[in-house]
């Protein structure tokens, strides 16, 4: 399973009428921890596949998608269910907490 590349166009499809839970990561490219975390995804869309979906959004060129999530700092991580937020988390994070973080929403 890959990550998938989130955009204001398909943002909609994607995320919220997807059939399984989505986690999108909001990154930039000139913040340094979202770098950091970009290996983590690719790692969680593998682990995860069949039960969660992977997505970035590029925070800098999808600014309708950014302002409606109401993206405060970055990286943001935000789980999504039933086209629904179920959880958030702002800055980045060591794999045994991303790990808990998801598991403890699916």
């Amino acid at each position: 399973m890959s990550v998938a590349h989130l955009t204001d166009a398909n943002f909609q499809a994607e995320v919220l009428a997807a059939a399984t839970p989505v986690l999108v990561d909001v990154w930039a490219e000139w913040c340094g921890p979202c770098r950091l975390m970009a290996p983590m995804m690719d790692w969680l869309a593998t682990e995860y596949a069949g039960r969660l979906a992977v997505g970035k959004l590029e925070a800098d060129t999808n600014p309708t998608t950014r302002d409606a999530l109401q993206i405060q700092g970055l990286p943001a991580l935000i789980l999504f269910k039933d086209g629904q937020e179920l959880a958030r988390h702002e800055g980045a994070m060591a794999k045994p907490q991303l790990q808990a973080f998801v598991d403890a929403h699916l």
